[in-house]
């Protein structure tokens, strides 16, 4: 049979409909070639970057990151997060809460800044898990980062014109209108949402450092808006309300709900800190990523932290922890307060510009998350394309602009609006197995069992753990369980650390304490996975099915093609093409 060839002249598996089943027959053959192939950084720097064509220019400083860093966590949502975690979990000690989540989110950042130092290219996580898990694993969970990516900006663009309304005084049904004839939770339109969605887009698609300038501005207002609540909550609250509760039957003192409260506290509101990865994928855009990208990074978890602190214990002051409202903390503290209602407004506005800032930063995430993908070829390599003007991947941006609009204009999604969903945690738990595995694997034809083991000791360890303190019944027997996984999870890294030599350590920068620093953001990111509902790993399930079903049919055949044409550096044989299209 013979086999029609593609554009660039090499062999393609869709070039007709009778083609395209033959390669269907030879999906096995090509998984067991494809699946675990891993790419190499200086493919990733060349190559693999080629294909867009154009470059993406080099504009942005350590400032600009920082700037994206903020704009990206500091969302409308922490001022839900802060009153619930305080009201539900923590008490006043929310502020440990904060600072306990700020120190696990800089660890979890560190490992991002590794990859992104060595790797300084815009695929992210995606880029990060290609080079050392493969193509597969790197497809799956930079695919459902994109999903992830794409459902939450469609609920904070709705959630848009919710806090809008409340800054002018404007119910939202006024800015929406139903549709009768459209099923619940898909009837309500709301044409705001999709015209700051289609803003955002034009802006992200024009220029990058356009699109910083904007988001610096935007977060200027941002920050300026929660420094003032903050003194505002100072200056109305009273120190008394740290010690003691409205209710005297409720428990009392700064530690309510004891260590317990501070650490479930702490879980609910690292998700508040989510965004720095966005950060990341602006790699491949930073004038010197060796010297601005730490400091980007680690400078905007570290001033976020600075403020969740500052805001919890504001909040604390205001009112005692009983009386917080764990839906609109700072709206309710004013609420009804003879000379402070027009403080709910300026938290309306200031949530609005949250709104815009995370956004933003978020869409300028997934663009490059799709445009890296295309590069590896298991979506269309359209994805890929840097226009020649702008220097931005304008069709990626356009396409999961105009998909989150249409998601925006029609369906409830009912999430909140920095709310991580488990796509983006099981994320940040495969970039710290990914530094680990390239920290103590070595190049080459070398067998990586060792650390395998190692990995999947300690996420059972830690998924065990996991279990027993979300499903074990208070007492001293939980407590010995806890304790006696902790212990073996230590000893499962001190052994690893002992028996297993660094292979690979960094000449640029690097994670400290390894493999320490990782092995806590994998605990973390495990701990997080399993306070998340049920309805989180259906949906999950549902949107992992279907990239599997997009690898089977299309994205093993293109890279296969891809390979065989010599796009990954090493071209494959005609006769072994032939041969899987033939023979099978």
């Amino acid at each position: 049979m013979e086999v029609t060839s593609s554009n660039s002249g090499g062999h393609s598996s869709f070039s007709s409909f009778r083609v395209y089943l033959t390669s269907l027959s030879a999906t096995p053959s090509r998984l067991s070639r494809r699946a675990i192939s891993v790419s190499t950084s200086s493919d990733e720097m060349s190559r693999v970057r080629a294909v867009s064509g154009e470059h993406m220019r080099r504009t942005l400083r350590w400032y600009d990151l920082i700037g994206l860093g903020i704009g990206g966590m500091v969302g409308a949502g922490v001022f839900i997060t802060t009153g619930r975690a305080s009201r539900l979990y923590a008490g006043p000690s929310i502020v440990v809460s904060y600072a306990i989540a700020g120190l696990c989110a800089l660890l979890s950042a560190f490992c991002y800044t590794e990859f992104a130092v060595h790797l300084p290219v815009a695929g992210g996580a995606f880029s990060y898990i290609r080079i050392t898990f493969g193509e597969f694993p790197a497809f799956f969970t930079g695919a459902n980062l994109i999903m992830d990516y794409v459902m939450s900006n469609a609920a904070v663009s709705r959630s848009f014109t919710a806090y809008l309304g409340t800054a002018f005084g404007v119910s939202t049904s006024k800015w929406r209108f139903v549709v009768s004839g459209l099923p619940d939770g898909f009837n309500e339109i709301d044409p705001v949402a999709v015209l700051v969605v289609l803003a955002v887009t034009v802006i992200i698609s024009c220029s990058t450092r356009e699109s910083s300038k904007v988001n610096m501005i935007m977060t200027a207002f941002h920050v300026a808006f929660i420094v003032f609540v903050i003194v505002m909550g100072f200056l109305k609250g009273s120190s008394k309300n740290l010690l003691f509760p409205a209710k005297t039957e409720h428990p009392s003192g700064f530690f309510p709900f004891g260590a317990a409260g501070v650490f479930n506290g702490a879980a609910m509101v690292y998700l508040s800190y989510i965004g720095y990865d966005a950060v990341s994928t602006m790699a491949e855009e930073v004038e010197n990523p060796v010297k601005d990208i730490p400091v980007g990074v680690s400078g905007s978890v570290a001033i976020v932290t600075v403020l969740y602190c500052l805001m919890a214990v504001s909040m604390s002051m205001l009112l005692p922890y009983d009386l917080i409202d764990p839906e609109a903390p700072f709206s309710a503290a004013f609420r009804g307060s003879n000379g402070w209602e027009w403080v709910r407004k300026v938290v309306g506005i200031g949530a609005s510009f949250g709104i815009l800032t995370s956004l933003l930063v978020a869409m300028l995430g997934q663009a490059r998350y799709m445009c890296v993908i295309g590069r590896s070829r298991v979506v269309p390599v359209w994805f890929a394309k840097i226009h020649p003007n702008t220097s931005t991947p304008v069709n990626a941006s356009t396409f999961l602009g105009v998909f989150t609009a249409a998601l925006a204009l029609f369906t409830d999604l009912n999430v909140l609006l920095n709310l991580v969903s488990i796509g983006t945690l099981f994320v940040f738990y495969m970039v710290a197995n990914a530094l680990i595995f390239r920290r103590y694997v070595p190049v080459g034809p070398t067998k990586p069992w060792p650390t395998l083991s190692f990995l999947t000791l300690f996420s059972l360890t830690s998924l065990v753990f996991t279990l027993i303190w979300k499903l074990a019944p208070q007492g001293s027997l939980k407590a010995f369980m806890l304790g006696a996984s902790a212990v073996v999870a230590i000893a499962i890294v001190l052994i690893f650390q002992c028996m297993v030599p660094q292979a690979n350590k960094p000449e640029l920068w690097g994670v400290p304490f390894m493999p320490w620093t990782p092995c806590v953001s994998i605990f973390l990111n495990i701990f997080l996975l399993g306070s998340l509902d049920a309805p989180s790993y259906v949906r999950f399930g549902f949107f992992s099915g279907l990239i599997v079903l997009v690898y089977l049919f299309y994205g093993v055949h293109a890279s296969s093609d891809a390979e065989a044409n010599g796009s990954f550096g090493v071209k494959v044989k005609d006769g072994q093409v032939l041969k899987e299209l033939t023979e099978v």
